[in-house]
């Protein structure tokens, strides 16, 4: 008997009610809520403002605490730091660090998640190529605009390889080459085996891309289950062929008539969707090389992220296996090392070092020629005596200059 998986997010009655200044209740943002989310799907939450998709997803990510009910992200607490390293998160407004750039973005989000230098290093420069990023990788993040924000805001969020990946609002504030490439992403991961939870108020891209859906309206549940099936119209058929004459029409309604007794609803050519026409003249345009300053197309999903939870186990069992046949069997040729002489302790080393920069000091002061210092002080000068003629001539002379002041 083959046991389900456990589901990556489990809810019952789920219930999420804030209180004003008072502890009186004042909104009820989400009542009664079941949700079950199983490995691999790409879930879409969906509903208007103020329906409680934002506070549900505070919810799972540990941020707020239920008033009532229980929930379990991995069969654990949303709290438990063990699956918050599981989840990858991207929310609505991209609250990122505006003087790094992009690099130093991710590289700050992977030394959160604790990965080696070589692992960020990589991670950063695929994740950069995949969000058509790497040309503008020099520049703070302040200077994006939104849809780049979004982008290096999805990268980050992949960046350490989750389990469980939630995306509030992934598109907004991206051009249709962005939200393309943005559903291509999602797409993608969820192939590759990655539970996605989705909430936007873009309805054209949920449909593209979920599997499962939640409507909710009020905080409360209105409906859910199988996209395909919920939107399918079974009281209609669709049939579609090449381009019929308009005889062949006309014969086709009279037998439709004859044998079943119904009318043709509508007959018409089908169109093409906008998003696939506006990309089809983008790529033209690339094609033709005609220069831009915008963002360039993203690339491919990096390798880390294409694995699959069994290709990475078994990537690992090889490369353990390769490793101890490695060690095991002698190389056909082999260098012999070069023996290196026997070092001293470090210690030791430092301490030998010490005293012969010492000597080698004393050495350089005995070498010195000694300064030159006179034994005994030098005499001072006797004083010299003056000329007593030359005083007595000049006294006499001031004395004739007063004399002659006087008379005058």
């Amino acid at each position: 008997m083959n046991r389900k998986p456990t589901p990556v997010v489990q809810t019952a009655g789920l219930c999420k009610t804030f209180k004003d200044f008072w502890r009186r209740p004042r909104v009820e943002a989400v009542k009664d809520l079941n949700l079950e989310i199983r490995p691999g799907q790409i879930f879409g939450l969906l509903g208007p403002n103020g329906s409680g998709k934002s506070t549900t997803i505070k919810m799972l990510l540990g941020l707020l605490y239920p008033t009532r009910g229980r929930i379990a992200v991995f069969g654990k607490a949303p709290t438990d730091v063990a699956v918050k390293e599981k989840i990858g998160f991207l929310p609505e407004e991209s609250y990122l660090y505006r003087f790094l750039d992009a690099r130093e973005t991710l590289d700050y989000y992977g030394r959160l998640f604790r990965l080696p230098p070589s692992v960020r290093k990589t991670r950063t420069e695929t994740l950069l190529d995949m969000v058509g990023l790497r040309h503008e990788a020099k520049r703070r993040i302040g200077e994006y605009s939104k849809g780049m924000a979004r982008r290096i805001g999805l990268a980050q969020a992949l960046i350490n390889d989750p389990e469980f990946l939630i995306l509030d609002e992934p598109t907004s504030g991206l051009d249709p080459i962005g939200t393309r490439q943005m559903k291509d992403v999602v797409r993608g991961l969820g192939r590759k085996g990655k539970t996605i939870l989705l909430s936007s108020h873009v309805l054209a891209d949920v449909e593209d891309i979920c599997d499962q859906i939640s409507i909710l309206y009020g905080g409360q549940q209105r409906a859910a289950g199988d996209i395909k099936e919920l939107l399918s119209k079974q009281e209609y058929t669709q049939i579609t062929t090449p381009r019929l004459s308009q005889d062949t029409i006309e014969q086709l309604r009279d037998m439709l008539q004859r044998l079943e007794n119904k009318d043709v609803v509508s007959v018409g050519a089908p169109k093409h969707r906008l998003e696939d026409f506006f990309l089809q003249v983008v790529e033209d345009a690339q094609r033709a090389k005609i220069t831009t300053s915008g963002v360039r197309a993203g690339g491919t999903l990096p390798e880390f992220l294409s694995e699959s939870p069994e290709e990475a186990a078994s990537a690992v069992v090889e490369s353990l296996v390769s490793a101890g046949s490695t060690r095991h069997e002698p190389a056909a040729e082999q260098i012999e090392p070069i023996p290196l002489p026997d070092e001293p302790e470090p210690s030791k080393q430092v301490v030998d070092d010490l005293l012969s920069a010492g000597a080698k000091r004393e050495q350089a002061k005995r070498d010195e020629p000694e300064p030159v210092t006179p034994s005994e002080p030098a005499a001072p000068r006797p004083p010299v005596e003056a000329d007593r003629e030359v005083i007595d001539e000049l006294l006499a002379k001031t004395s004739r200059k007063s004399d002659e002041g006087e008379s005058s």
